[in-house]
């Protein structure tokens, strides 16, 4: 057994004797017995007297955290800037024995003295290497050949290398090598053939190479891996065929590989995982498997890596089971990024006991694994790892947009019923949307609370709280007050249509008709609300899929029955009343527009109809700016494009409430007859009083005056100013 595999045991025997036993959502402080909040972690603050909590903040799991351990405290030398060649191309620079001779246009590998170490030959034009081309480098111990577009290498080129430990071909046009091409290379330890159109490789292709220990071919055209693929380099450590075309993976592919620490097969076209087909990989330390076209992996396919530490699935169309880590107690990090999992549960994810750091698609899936010091993503633009509201600004906004909603409802809930009205049907129904409205407010109000509650530690309680009854109630509230809103509005503006484009029509409905309306209305928004709570297998946690409970955030795992009722309510049920409703207004403009004309010729003031036709903009363009925005991300969660959260959390939080917090004011304020009615009210008053302190300075007056003259001639103004105040109060009036 190799360093690298006593060194990765003795780091797991030690953070398993020292690390303290945290409860879930906590990390310890490396060998102290203290434990800290998940949030504390890297957070730029040391919080921890030996400062474990700001260690560790990169991912440095597999095979990072090895070569670590063996070459971090390494201390750096200072190369000699003498050129020690007697003799080199004018062109190449020399520093002691190692020569640089980067794109100068050589043909041909140059002639240079023997007793070089490094020799860099990138961005040429050397399109052959020939038989013993670097005979007598015989201390040449690193051979760049990058980008020269070499297309024939013979098969005894690089004879004579008896040194040479790291070759670079990457970058050329290399199709085919030759078998026993790099025989000779008995002391190679890296061979980078990286960027070539390579379509296959065979076992004998590596003969001779005892000592390699990394092997790249990166973003080459192999259709497959050759049997046995270490039996002629035993000692290698490091493979990486990322960006190829492998479609498949034998079981004898690896079957001689006892010393491999890393595999790369990110980026190919593997689409079948068989089982124990990685078993003999005894010492693997890190695979990445991303990006490829796995659609399952056997449960048994990592079981004996016994020293893996670090796991790449993501980008794979990969279905995964409850059980499928529960061998996997060694694993420190796992990525699963961009991979859906409608399955996800607890119980997953809580045998991998030293996992550290997990990649998920979706910020939600983080409360799965509440035991993990580090998850990402960090936020879903809604909630953060440390708050239910992840934005400051949205904080904030929460709390004034429920204070502007409810008070501003309030407000006019309060001057309708003290301003009397000839049509009390309406002012009725105007009554009964300010309540629907405030509702939101009091949504919102909540949401301000829980966040105030979770403020710095929510990633703990994230998934009680979505699954808790108080989530589910206030999504509950929010779905009630927006669907009684819309149908609400719906229906004003239907009234009001009827009485503008048929005047002389007898279909408005009087007072029993209009109750029976609003009552149906508030029935079939509560019905609409509650639906998804009858079956919970079909409808899934519909109100629990984000912080705040709403369930307009399109998510692509969601219950078949769950998404069908979102997109039927908000591109059905929405949809529809905000055509009727954008309809109706521009018919009612275009019928006053027309009666106007028509009655020119008796002066029809035209500050009236401009008032007017910027009331209906301003009611149209704010329906439009709160709606559009929900119908637009619902058509392209419908076409499976990725939504930013954020914008989601601003749709949630300010514009749908907007529109709850506007209706007052484009329904009642703006109106002529209520800025009329109020301003009389303003001026009663007012002129009450001017009387009151009119009479008061008067009485006054009257108590500091000796003259029973001076005292009957102040009794008689006084008279005579009440009379006129009275009369003035009626005439206003």
């Amino acid at each position: 057994m190799n360093i690298f595999l006593h060194l990765a045991i003795l780091l797991y025997i030690k953070d398993s004797a020292s690390d303290p036993v945290c409860r879930m959502g906590y990390f310890p402080c490396g060998n102290l017995t203290m434990c800290l909040p998940r949030s504390f972690h890297c957070d730029g603050v040391k919080d921890c007297e030996n400062g474990a909590d700001e260690d560790y903040c990169g991912d440095n799991n597999g095979w990072a955290n090895i070569f670590d351990e063996l070459h971090g405290k390494a201390s750096e030398v200072i190369e000699p800037q003498e050129c020690g060649l007697s003799h080199y191309p004018e062109s190449c620079e020399c520093k002691d024995t190692e020569l640089e001779c980067v794109d100068v246009n050589l043909e041909a590998v140059p002639n240079v003295s023997s007793n070089i170490t490094l020799l860099s030959l990138k961005r040429n034009k050397i399109r052959k290497l020939q038989d013993e081309v670097f005979i007598g480098f015989n201390n040449l111990a690193k051979l760049f050949l990058q980008h020269n577009c070499l297309r024939n290498i013979s098969q005894k080129a690089f004879y004579g290398l008896y040194q040479l430990q790291k070759l670079y071909l990457s970058n050329n046009c290399i199709v085919n090598l030759h078998v026993g091409v790099f025989s000779h290379l008995r002391e190679l330890k890296w061979l980078i053939i990286d960027e070539n159109p390579i379509t296959t490789i065979s076992q004998e292709l590596f003969t001779g190479l005892e000592s390699l220990f990394f092997l790249s071919m990166i973003n080459n055209s192999l259709e497959a891996l050759p049997r046995k693929l270490c039996a002629q380099m035993p000692l290698i450590n490091w493979m990486d065929f990322e960006g190829n075309q492998i479609k498949t993976l034998s079981n004898l592919s690896f079957e001689t590989c006892d010393e491999l620490t890393v595999l790369f097969l990110r980026g190919n076209k593997i689409s079948l995982v068989k089982e124990n087909i990685f078993s003999t990989l005894r010492s693997l330390a890190e695979i990445d498997l991303s990006n490829n076209e796995i659609t399952e992996v056997p449960l048994s396919s990592f079981k004996e890596l016994k020293y893996l530490q670090k796991l790449n699935l993501g980008c794979n169309p990969l279905s995964l089971n409850v059980g499928q880590f529960e061998t996997m107690q060694h694993l420190q990090s796992l990525d699963l990024e961009k991979i859906e999992i409608p399955n996800i549960s607890t119980r997953m994810f809580l045998p991998m006991k030293n996992l550290s750091h997990i990649y998920f698609k979706k910020f939600r899936y983080c409360s799965y694994a509440p035991h993990v010091r580090v998850c990402t993503p960090l936020t879903d633009g809604i909630s953060s790892f440390e708050n239910l509201l992840a934005n400051t600004v949205l904080r904030v906004f929460v709390w004034v947009i429920a204070c502007i909603t409810c008070f501003g409802n309030i407000f006019v809930i309060g001057m309708r019923s003290l301003i009397q009205s000839e049509n009390k049907t309406h002012t009725m129904s105007i009554k009964i949307l300010c309540c629907a409205d405030c509702l939101m407010g009091i949504y919102l109000f909540f949401i301000g609370v829980f966040d105030v509650k979770y403020r710095g530690q929510y990633k703990k309680y994230a998934l009680l709280w979505m699954e808790s009854l108080q989530c589910r109630s206030l999504g509950f509230l929010a779905m009630l007050s927006t669907e009684v809103s819309v149908l609400l509005l719906t229906y004003l503006t239907l009234e009001k249509y009827l009485a503008i484009v048929f005047p002389f029509s007898n279909i408005r409905p009087g007072k029993r008709q209009t109750l029976v309306i609003l009552l149906s209305i508030w029935v079939v928004g509560f019905i609409i609300a509650i639906i998804p709570f009858w079956d919970e297998d079909f409808f899934g946690n519909y109100y629990g899929k984000n912080g705040v409970c709403f369930p307009l955030y399109p998510d692509q795992t969601e219950e078949v029955g769950g998404k069908g009722y979102s997109l039927g309510i908000f591109l059905g049920v929405n949809l529809v009343c905000f055509i009727i409703i954008v309809f109706s207004y521009v018919s009612m403009f275009c019928s006053i527009q027309k009666t106007a004309l028509l009655s020119s010729d008796v002066g029809s003031p035209i500050h009236t109809d401009v008032a007017v036709a910027n009331r209906f903009f301003f009611i149209v363009f704010s329906d439009a700016v709160c709606w559009i925005p929900v119908f637009l991300l619902k058509i392209l969660s419908l076409m499976h494009v990725e939504i930013p959260g954020t914008v989601t959390s601003w749709i949630v939080i300010f514009i749908l409430p907007v529109n709850s917090a506007l209706n007052p004011i484009l329904y009642t304020l703006t109106t002529s007859f209520f800025k009329e009615k109020l301003k009389q009210l303003l001026h009663r008053q007012r002129r009450r009083s001017i009387f009151r302190n009119e009479r008061k300075s008067l009485s006054t007056s009257l108590v500091w005056t000796e003259d029973p003259v001076i005292q009957q001639s102040s009794s008689l103004k006084l008279g005579f100013l009440h009379k006129k105040s009275l009369a003035d109060s009626i005439t206003s009036t």
